[in-house]
């Protein structure tokens, strides 16, 4: 009996067949269940030769995990069932909890369901760095002991004292813990009406949608589920019994916006327009798994992207006022080539040519490669998707892509790109031999060069074997976690230990660090939503400062611009959110800047 169409995450088809069956029962309008399909085995897509690794950075990326003391190891909660949020993992986020001038890690856990607790549940998890990349674990006495069903995390200063605090998102509804300066946080959910919603929640981002000084919550939420109606599906893996059900089997939700009323959240969801309906039955549609803040048309509102789950993807273009438009299709940033829509995971925002073009890069599953969305002139918001144009078609589309950024790893200035892989099903490889439960994760340099040449697979010759052993990844972050001035990533493993990579080589090329703080007026403290750039070297590289990306993740505050063999940044100017304007000239390489709203340089 054929699967019906409409059950079946389209992505999980190969370009000849079939390569994994899943039925479902007791789905009003889905046809009859399937009992068997026929399987064959997709053919692997062509891939263009590897540049030869002298022609690559001699950058190594080396697992340090065990070394710097990081014993963190996420927990599933999975007991047999095949639950759907079993498969998604969680985020990670690099933070200066204690403003002592270095990134710390907090890792978002999940729990055991009802009826399976343990006599000691896995919790959230704080570690504190130490200024050198060696790390302690702080989580109980800095009061993140908690334990729920974690998925992402939100990094800011919602309350303008000058420490960072935290919303951490879950199955059941998000958490906000206020960072009391003490080195200790506080679960503030409830007095400061955070929770969000009852639902799903997944990605979430700190911003300032209106630019008044406080800092506002976009969160995520994923699909309409409880276990029961997850049990009664009936999902199977042919030949092999109960299988993780597809997204496609789950009716959307809604996004959800907070805004901040000094100190205390609004939900303004629906009045200001990031609630997403379809246009006929008027339900749910967004399945929303990464979201990344930007400035796109550049009149200093921030927009919002957000990845979708075999649905549309969602661009809310910031009207002013608190008002949001979805322009996605408009904006060409929806679906592929064809029209159709792919399982988006992670995401980020990167100006990766040092011009005026700007990329949506979006992380989607297996058997889809990711998504480069161009603009040429960000003024018009008009994107089309060139990954196959810029290197990054074939070799992305294999794995299932979750946490993938943009950052510089060799600090010559132009922004590479990272992807943290890894499938949903453990036995996926009975059924897809092209396919496997573990991946390695990709690397792209960007080797500025036009074309197919612009973005260059890297592999263990070249960063070394130690970024590329397979694992079930899912968030990921980076930070510079010894003060070395090149960027070190950390990745989060599905019911398994997280992993930190040390870059080693990455400032063999000069550098600088920007650390910002708003006035707490015009602009937040923490200064997100603040535009960079700088001029060094004949490159004229921009940012913008926006923590929330990658899958469920959150990066450090600090930005680094690399600056190839450049020993001076000619030119550094911050945009603020307020919309006031800073300007330092003739900045030293291999020093950190600190800039303050409104206080004079020197």
């Amino acid at each position: 009996m054929t699967v019906p169409r409409e059950i079946l995450r389209t992505s999980l088809l190969g370009p000849v067949g079939i390569a994994m069956a899943i039925a479902a029962t007791g789905l009003p309008g889905c046809g009859p269940a399937a009992e068997k399909a026929v399987v064959a085995e997709p053919v692997a897509p062509v891939r263009p030769p590897e540049v030869k690794p002298a022609t690559l950075p001699p950058v190594k990326f080396v697992d340090a995990t065990s070394e710097a003391g990081i014993r963190f190891t996420h927990s599933n909660g999975a007991f047999g069932d095949k639950l759907l949020p079993e498969t998604m993992g969680a985020g990670v986020a690099f933070l200066d909890y204690d403003n002592d001038g270095d990134p710390d890690l907090l890792f978002v856990n999940s729990c055991p369901w009802p009826g399976h607790e343990s006599a000691s549940p896995p919790t959230q998890a704080l570690y504190r760095n130490d200024g050198k990349g060696h790390f302690a674990d702080v989580t109980k006495e800095a009061g993140l002991d908690k334990t729920f069903y974690g998925q992402g995390v939100a990094v800011g200063d919602y309350d303008n004292d000058g420490d960072l605090d935290v919303y951490v998102t879950a199955v059941g509804g998000g958490h906000l813990f206020r960072n009391d300066g003490k080195g200790h946080f506080e679960d503030v959910t409830a007095a400061a009406n955070a929770k969000g919603s009852d639902g799903w929640l997944t990605g979430a981002a700190f911003v300032d949608i209106e630019n008044d000084g406080d800092l506002d919550l976009f969160i995520c939420n994923y699909v309409t589920w409880n276990p029961e109606i997850d049990k009664v599906q009936g999902f199977q893996l042919t030949g092999l019994g109960r299988a993780y059900g597809p997204p496609t089997s789950f009716n959307g939700s809604l996004c959800v916006l907070l805004r901040n009323d000094g100190g205390r959240f609004t939900d303004v969801s629906e009045a200001s327009g990031i609630q997403v309906r379809t246009p006929d039955l008027k339900v749910p549609l967004g399945k929303s798994l990464g979201v990344a803040p930007f400035d796109v048309d550049g009149d200093g509102l921030v927009d919002i992207a957000v990845a979708n789950d075999t649905v549309q993807n969602f661009l809310f273009h910031n009207k002013g006022g608190g008002k949001f438009e979805e322009v996605a299709i408009l904006s060409g940033v929806a679906f592929d080539s064809t029209g159709s829509p792919r399982g988006g995971m992670g995401c980020d925002w990167g100006c990766f040519a040092n011009d005026q073009r700007l990329a949506l890069a979006v992380g989607n599953f297996a058997n889809e490669m990711t998504a480069l969305y161009v603009c040429d002139r960000p003024d018009n918001i008009q994107f089309s998707d060139l990954a196959n144009i810029y290197g990054l078609g074939a070799p992305t589309q294999p794995p299932l892509k979750f946490g993938l950024f943009f950052f510089d790893y060799d600090n010559d200035g132009r922004l590479d790109l990272l992807s943290a892989n890894g499938h949903l099903e453990p036995d996926i490889s009975k059924v897809q031999a092209s396919e496997s439960y573990e991946q390695p994760m990709q690397l792209f340099w960007n080797s500025g060069k036009p074309g197919r040449q612009m973005f260059v697979k890297v592999g263990p010759q070249a960063a070394g074997p130690d970024l590329f052993k397979p694992m079930v990844g899912r968030g990921s972050a980076y930070a510079d976690i010894d003060g070395d001035g090149d960027l070190d990533v950390v990745v989060t493993v599905n019911n398994g230990p997280a992993r930190l990579f040390r870059n080693e080589g990455g400032n063999a090329n000069r550098w600088i660090r920007v650390v910002l703080e708003g006035d707490g007026k015009g602009s937040n403290r923490s200064a997100i939503g603040a535009k960079l750039e700088v001029k060094a070297g004949g490159q004229d590289c921009r940012r913008q400062l926006f923590p929330a990306k990658s899958y469920l993740s959150s990066m450090e505050l600090p930005l680094t611009f690399g600056l190839g063999q450049a020993e001076k940044a000619d030119e550094l100017t911050v945009t603020w959110p307020s919309g006031k304007t800073t300007t330092r000239k003739d900045l030293v390489a291999g020093k950190i800047y600190k800039i303050e709203e409104g206080k004079p340089t020197p």
